[in-house]
């Protein structure tokens, strides 16, 4: 969590339960774990607004095509006979 291991947490809530008290820790952290699910929900609100899976996917789909040379293009025929034979039949 965060890169906190045990340790650390533990003196963090060591000086929390020195610093605000054993009566006010619990509606501290009460309100902590609120602030944290608003600020979650409200980071998911505006990834969904700015549509940044969707965009993310594109990217990824390009990024694919161009390392892996699957898009329709790359499908399309462009050998020179074929760049003749279209000529000669634009030309008759």
């Amino acid at each position: 969590m965060f890169g906190i291991g045990m340790p650390e947490l533990l003196v963090i809530l060591v000086v929390a339960l020195i610093i605000i008290g054993p009566k006010k820790l619990p509606d501290v952290a009460k309100a902590l774990g609120k602030g944290f699910s608003e600020f979650r929900k409200a980071t998911e609100n505006v990834k969904e607004s700015l549509h940044v899976d969707e965009i993310k996917d594109e990217v990824d789909d390009i990024k694919d095509s161009l390392l892996y040379g699957t898009s329709d293009e790359n499908e399309k025929d462009t050998s020179p006979e074929k760049d003749k034979s279209d000529f000669a039949n634009r030309k008759s």
